[in-house]
């Protein structure tokens, strides 16, 4: 199901939300509507804390079906909550804290910002369960912010190219497609939220946005496309 809400006229979901096929990670002060929606449209409990002290859990952390990286400033009581819901966490070990950014991961691979270590790449890689690649996408290196990706499918900023796009795809084992949100916003991982079953974005999404997102992640029949 695809939903498109009203987070208090802030388009940055994928900043305060972090979400799996299992489980979203939301702030304590998360309204509780919008706690329903993302039970409603990604069909998934949700679990509220701080990482690292902080409400921006989308930003501070990356997961798979396998387990989830978290800020190397993240606090053992909030590790523990999250242990307590059956995640495997762990923390990366460099300076970087907003691993939500600089990391885009499916149960199939993930590709990472050039500025992570390979110390933390074996982490991911444990952690995660998955092959770890380093790249720029569209001349960024925060790669969590460009790509919305599942393990049915790939939501990608705009300007990836076509070579960069036929990486995504072989990385994640998912097709994909460019695409924008909240009338033309290119950041997609940033500003949206999705898993296998579904995605939440920014309320001023228009039609054609919501379509090319359907497609990209996979909600669509192979009749319907």
């Amino acid at each position: 199901m695809l939903k498109r809400i009203n987070l208090t006229g802030n388009p940055n979901l994928g900043v305060y939300i972090s979400v799996t096929d299992q489980l979203a990670i939301v702030p304590f002060n998360f309204p509780e509507v919008m706690e329903n929606h993302i039970k409603e449209a990604l069909e998934i409990d949700v679990v509220r804390t701080t990482i690292s002290g902080s409400n921006l859990c989308g930003a501070l952390s990356c997961g798979n079906s396998n387990g989830i990286i978290v800020s190397p400033y993240t606090l053992d009581s909030e590790i523990f909550v999250l242990e307590e819901v059956g995640l495997n966490v762990a923390k990366i070990s460099d300076k970087y804290t907003a691993v939500g950014n600089i990391i885009a991961a499916n149960d199939n691979g993930a590709i990472i910002s050039p500025l992570v270590s390979e110390k933390s790449i074996n982490i991911i890689e444990e952690t995660l369960d998955i092959r770890v690649e380093r790249s720029e996408i569209a001349g960024f290196n925060i790669i969590g912010s460009l790509l919305n990706v599942t393990n049915k499918g790939a939501l990608v900023h705009r300007e990836t190219s076509e070579s960069e796009l036929k990486f995504i795809e072989n990385v994640f084992k998912v097709k994909g497609d460019i695409g924008t949100v909240g009338q033309g916003i290119n950041f997609v991982g940033a500003c949206s939220v999705a898993n296998s079953y579904g995605a939440i974005v920014p309320e001023n999404s228009t039609g054609p946005e919501m379509a090319r997102i359907e497609e990209a992640l996979g909600f669509l029949d192979s009749s319907e496309i």
